[in-house]
């Protein structure tokens, strides 16, 4: 730690704390992971899409309500 401290010039609290991240940040991996099971690719394109139908369902509902108070109740049957 002395030796990493002095050649990156830094404190050696800090690469202690950098120490304690690094190992942590594995631990919490490890305890995510599954043997035999890979990671699932995001889907980039389904999740826009469904970001824009919820987008667009929400626009409707708001239409509605616009045209419930512009026409009243009435107008609906």
């Amino acid at each position: 730690m002395a030796e990493a401290a002095s050649r990156w010039q830094v404190d050696r609290s800090t690469i202690m704390r950098i120490r304690t991240v690094a190992k942590e940040g594995a631990l919490a991996a490890l305890a995510e992971s599954r043997p035999g099971a890979r990671a699932q690719a995001r889907d980039y394109e389904l999740e826009a899409v469904k970001a824009e139908n919820a987008r667009l369902a929400e626009a409707v509902k708001q239409m509605a309500v616009k045209l419930t108070l512009i026409e009243g109740k009435e107008g609906w049957g």
